[in-house]
């Protein structure tokens, strides 16, 4: 029996990913090996809300890919 395949771009498994990274950008892109804007949009995306800390960080280039993706 195989198991199913797991889209690691599905939004429940992203935020859930987001929380193993203690909410973190950083780790959370080397894990998924893409750099810290492609992750920031993949954030924005899903509306997976930035921890305090990366808001400080990242928090107007999260907004500017929630505005291009979303109007």
């Amino acid at each position: 029996m195989s198991s199913p395949e797991v889209n690691p771009l599905d939004s429940r498994l992203l935020e859930r990913n987001y929380d193993y990274a203690q909410k973190n950008v950083r780790i959370l892109a080397m894990w998924y090996e893409c750099d810290i804007g492609r992750m920031l949009e993949l954030l924005a995306e899903h509306n997976i809300e930035l921890s305090r800390n990366d808001r400080l960080q990242f928090g107007e280039n999260y907004q500017l890919a929630q505005q291009r993706l979303h109007g």
